[in-house]
């Protein structure tokens, strides 16, 4: 399945106990539409996250984060895993 990483490029009032929430809410939903939100990284200080994710697609990865919380990425990159 297609591996993306997703780009948050600054939520309003970031803490890591709110992205820890929000990426909860993610894994509740994401069975729905067959995507696996792998993991997360986030700045404080900047409000960034970036979400690795396999998705089908895109805009398969968006509807998860609509759906879950409503903090649609500004940015959805095709990555590859390198070692």
């Amino acid at each position: 399945m297609p591996l993306f990483m997703d780009v948050h490029h600054h939520v309003e009032g970031l803490t890591a106990e709110a992205v820890s929430g929000a990426h909860q809410q993610d894994l509740e939903v994401q069975q729905k539409y067959g995507v696996d939100y792998k993991q997360y990284w986030f700045d404080e200080s900047s409000g960034k996250v970036f979400c690795l994710v396999e998705a089908p697609d895109a805009d398969t990865a968006a509807a998860v984060h609509r759906e879950a919380h409503g903090l649609v990425a500004d940015e959805i990159i095709p990555v590859s895993q390198g070692s």
